[in-house]
């Protein structure tokens, strides 16, 4: 390990989680936050710019999910490592994480036990999850793999997850092709195929879902 500070980005569109996450980070010799953002979208395109070792990601944000962010992160930032911080304790965020190229999964409740020491678990390249979790989640992982069955399956495509959280925000189509460069006819055809895939009826119903999936908060 270098003696310099590990430079860390922070993602989080909660003004106050930010700052409480920056103190416990910042009173660490060997941890330093020199960004925080507010959505996914702006984790990427600072992370483009200023150099960080350490990404750490909420999951529910604007614009951009912290998954989302996390996995054009790790496209475009392969040796960037990232965290993901959040409330949501569930099988689902957490293989959505692993799928994404996160090497931890810290919940908000207990980030001033344990975000120090997945940070340093990350920075050494090793997984970090928290307390509890091994027991149920990476036991069902294993077996996954030594079977051969493949991680749960997602719904929906990274486009079409891109497209129904804009939606879900109250964007038109109109506003959703400028974003994403993209025509409202392909838009339309894409919120068609969601409703259709889901199951759903209208924007109210993807709303919902998109709620009760953690890629808006209500």
């Amino acid at each position: 390990m270098t003696d310099r500070p590990r430079r860390i980005l922070l993602a989080d569109d909660h003004a106050l989680v930010r700052r409480g996450v920056r103190m416990i980070l910042d009173s660490e010799p060997d941890l330093h936050v020199v960004a925080e953002v507010g959505d996914g979208a702006e984790a990427v395109a600072v992370a483009q710019k200023v150099p960080v070792d350490l990404a750490v990601l909420d999951i529910a944000m604007p614009r951009m999910t912290g998954l989302q962010a996390a996995r054009e992160l790790s496209r475009i930032r392969p040796d960037l490592r990232i965290l993901i911080l959040t409330m949501y304790d569930n099988d689902q965020y957490f293989f959505e994480a692993l799928r994404a190229g996160a090497c931890g999964y810290v919940l908000k409740s207990v980030a001033d036990r344990d975000l120090v020491e997945a940070c340093r678990a990350a920075m050494r390249d090793e997984p970090f999850l928290y307390p509890g979790v091994e027991s149920t989640l990476i036991r069902q992982y294993l077996d996954r793999t030594e079977e051969g069955r493949a991680l749960p399956e997602r719904a929906i495509t990274d486009r079409e997850e891109q497209i129904l959280k804009l939606v879900a925000e109250g964007h038109s189509s109109k506003e959703i092709g400028d974003m994403l460069v993209i025509s409202v006819k392909t838009v339309e055809r894409h919120r068609a195929n969601l409703l259709q895939k889901l199951g759903l009826r209208d924007r109210v119903a993807l709303t919902r879902y998109a709620i009760r999936t953690g890629l808006i908060e209500p």
